[in-house]
């Protein structure tokens, strides 16, 4: 999909569109009552103003764009042509618009809302069909807007799980065989993206980089592994801690992974607002960086670095490495690769280097044509409403 030409493009941008309206469909009927009201939290956005931003970005990057045949060359501070919509960056604009005021703004009716989203998708598809094909600066914002709109459609599926409604909408998460850990010997690795089709601008450029031997668990951890850390005492015990991961898990009162009732003799967990009997052999879920990195302390193991998850996936492909179940943490702090330049969409990447950790891989409730082994996600360590888990390695 990041070599996608006009015509899979155009098909794509409708799927993705009309996946988005079912999602929002769904919230509709939860949140009848309270007219799509969710309350403020940290780790959500009102579902009216997130569909809305993902019309305006597309429009914004597209239609209003007079640079956008330049691609990744474009320059981001040019005057933009105006919005179909009155007071759209007003509302949108994820740059401007801070988190918590989002629930203060007298947003466009749902009805006014959903036409926006059919206007631009309508004027987005005619300029990509006057767009020259195979040319991957001319494309370049169809597929920067493609896959944000999928990376706003997963958004939708772990808001439903916070929320406690099911939209129906996701395939069933998969239970696992247990799998023997891989051995890798060292080697040099080609981190990142090679020029030539879209690539997100932390991807930018292909390095190498010296790759000492590592073993690393051909899967993600499961319930049945996570289960025995906490039955062992493990989020009573400061020394499985990192000291930011201790005073994370004080502030919080965590006893178990978020969305968890049970995990003694089986997994209880709410799913999508059901209580449920989780198999042993599924990924564990819903667990922040701070209880991944406890774990591995606890097991005597450490979790992989990106680029060791990396070098896996595409090496190990072939001998069992299996990923797409649940994002997976990694040790590395998310940082700019060497010669690292901003894209267009500036605060994608670079306002969150440093203080945010890299996933890896994807998740069950993932686009498959966002499935890409060098794609890097990066959440702050304390998250944990992603569908997220992680895979350990020997120390």
């Amino acid at each position: 999909m990041r070599r996608a030409g006009k015509e899979l493009l155009s098909l794509a941008l409708m799927d993705s569109r009309n996946h988005t309206l079912r999602w929002i469909a769904a919230y509709e009927r939860a949140l009848e009552p309270t007219a799509m009201r969710v309350p403020l939290q940290p780790e959500l956005n009102p579902p009216l103003w997130e569909l809305g931003h993902v019309g305006w970005f597309q429009e914004r990057w597209i239609a209003r764009n007079v640079q956008r045949q330049r691609g990744a060359r474009c320059d981001p501070s040019q005057t933009l042509l105006p919005s179909i919509l009155r007071d759209a960056d007003r509302f949108y604009d994820s740059s401007q618009v801070p988190h918590d005021s989002r629930w203060q703004l007298a947003l466009p009716e749902l009805q006014a809302t959903r036409q926006y989203l059919v206007e631009t998708l309508e004027t987005t598809l005619e300029l990509l069909d006057t767009a020259p094909d195979e040319d991957d600066e001319a494309l370049y914002f169809y597929r920067l807007a493609l896959f944000h709109e999928d990376m706003h459609i997963e958004a939708f599926a772990y808001m439903s799980q916070t929320l406690g409604f099911d939209a129906d909408l996701l395939p069933a998460a998969a239970a696992m065989n247990p799998r023997e850990p891989l051995y890798f010997p060292s080697t040099r690795w080609l981190l990142g993206s090679e020029p030539g089709g879209f690539v997100f601008d932390n991807e930018k450029w292909l390095h190498e980089v010296t790759l000492p031997e590592f073993e690393i668990d051909a899967q993600a951890v499961t319930w049945a592994q996570y289960a025995e850390f906490v039955e062992d005492g493990g989020y009573d015990q400061s020394t499985h801690w990192s000291a930011a991961g201790w005073d994370w898990l004080q502030r919080e009162g965590r006893r178990c992974p978020r969305h968890v009732d049970q995990l003694r003799h089986g997994v209880l967990q709410q799913r999508f607002g059901q209580l449920m009997r989780v198999p042993m052999t599924q990924p564990v879920v819903h667990v922040s960086w701070y209880e991944a990195d406890a774990w591995c302390r606890w097991a005597g193991r450490r979790l992989p670095s990106e680029v060791e998850w990396e070098a896996a996936a595409h090496q190990g492909a072939t001998r069992g490495f299996r990923w797409g179940d649940v994002w997976e943490w990694t040790a590395s702090t998310f940082r700019p690769y060497p010669g690292f330049v901003a894209g267009p969409y500036r605060d994608y990447s670079q306002p969150w280097f440093g203080t945010h950790k890299v996933l890896r891989g994807a998740s069950f409730a993932t686009r498959a044509r966002m499935r890409n082994a060098k794609y890097r996600n990066f959440y702050p360590p304390e998250r944990d409403d992603m569908f997220c888990g992680f895979r350990s390695c020997a120390v």
